[in-house]
């Protein structure tokens, strides 16, 4: 019987604390100087975004996958060209921040030439937070659409009308470069009504889910984080009931089948991996009709979508991206709360590697 949830304090820290922590942990784990900075940037930006699942909480995973093998902290993207607008990529079991972008970066400089590029990313270790891909593309000028599977651990994820887990959690990102005065819209959420990390985070703070989110080991309803992390597993419900469903199977076969890197079913686990495969269309918005109307048109839906009256109006209508812009400022003026649980565990991981971590005070 999983033990009662208790609220867990938080320590604060600056991003350049959070930062400095990551990056030595990563080193000592194994990771060269440049990829360290890299993967500890990558995590510590989700967390100022508000995305504490895909932050430096996802360390410990790292460093049990890079002692057990599964993850190579040295490797990086192979990048194979099926030409004309086609690359395909091997990420070779390396840090997926590395290799994902070094992918979006030769799928950017593709579409420079060819207008659109599509990429396929396969054999990647866990990507982190796909928006960083998708704001990647946009800083260069270009659009992105990115569809991303998860292969080589347990289902997560039930179908829609099924009791136990049998796909993942399997993201999707749409985004669409700034213009008109307005920042890049950024549209980054996973298929299941809220990615692994977030029921992660949940435990370590000692709360409880949303209903709707979670069922236990038989196929019932439950709010309890512990579900998905004790035997007999439990399963995320997907996002939008069939909907959300139906995105999920296609990105396991766009992502995973297409891509060469495998499905839940036909990939085999092993312990601590976590393997994505990415495909990623890379488009020049230059090149279409509407580019040259694309600041004034943008600026109007956006403006026309947030004039709606809030319901609440605390709350006032938002358009995606917004959220982790207002986190980011409020994070760099106030710091990152980290649950303590989450810090005991990054302790816990760096002493598996010959570091000692002491809080910053």
């Amino acid at each position: 019987m999983p033990s009662p949830t208790l609220p867990q304090p938080s320590l604060l820290l600056t991003p350049g604390q959070l930062l400095d922590v990551a990056t030595r942990l990563l080193a000592a784990a194994g990771a060269g100087a440049e990829d360290a900075a890299q993967v500890a940037a990558h995590l510590v930006d989700a967390n100022l975004a508000g995305h504490d699942s895909h932050g430096v909480g996802m360390i410990p995973q790292y460093v049990r996958a890079i002692r057990g093998g599964v993850l190579d902290p040295r490797a990086h993207a192979e990048v194979e060209d099926r030409g004309p607008a086609v690359l395909a990529v091997d990420g070779r079991r390396g840090f997926g921040q590395v290799v994902a972008s070094e992918a979006i970066r030769a799928g950017v400089a593709r579409a420079r030439d060819t207008g659109v590029a599509l990429v396929a990313l396969r054999n990647a270790s866990h990507v982190g937070r796909v928006g960083a891909y998708g704001l990647q593309a946009a800083a260069a000028g270009f659009a992105s659409v990115h569809f991303v599977n998860v292969v080589g651990h347990g289902a997560l994820v039930a179908p829609f009308g099924g009791s136990d887990a049998r796909l993942s959690t399997n993201p999707i990102c749409i985004a669409i470069p700034a213009a008109g005065g307005k920042p890049p819209v950024l549209l980054d959420f996973a298929t299941s009504r809220v990615a692994l990390g977030k029921v992660r985070v949940a435990l370590n703070r000692g709360e409880q889910v949303g209903e709707g989110v979670l069922i236990d080991a038989a196929g019932r309803p439950t709010t309890d984080p512990h579900v998905m992390f004790e035997e007999p597993r439990g399963a995320i419900l997907p996002l939008g009931l069939h909907k959300g469903y139906g995105l999920a199977l296609a990105c396991e076969l766009l992502a995973g089948a297409l891509c060469g890197g495998g499905t839940v079913p036909t990939v085999p686990h092993e312990p601590d991996r976590i393997t994505n495969n990415m495909l990623s269309f890379v488009f020049d918005p230059a090149r279409l009709p509407g580019f040259g109307r694309l600041g004034e048109e943008l600026a109007a839906a956006v403006d026309h979508v947030k004039g709606s009256p809030p319901a609440d109006p605390a709350h006032p209508v938002l358009v995606a991206g917004e959220p982790e812009l207002l986190a980011r400022a409020g994070r760099e003026a106030h710091g990152v709360p980290l649950e303590r649980a989450t810090w005991d565990q990054l302790v816990e991981a760096g002493r598996s590697v010959g570091l000692a971590l002491q809080a910053p005070a």
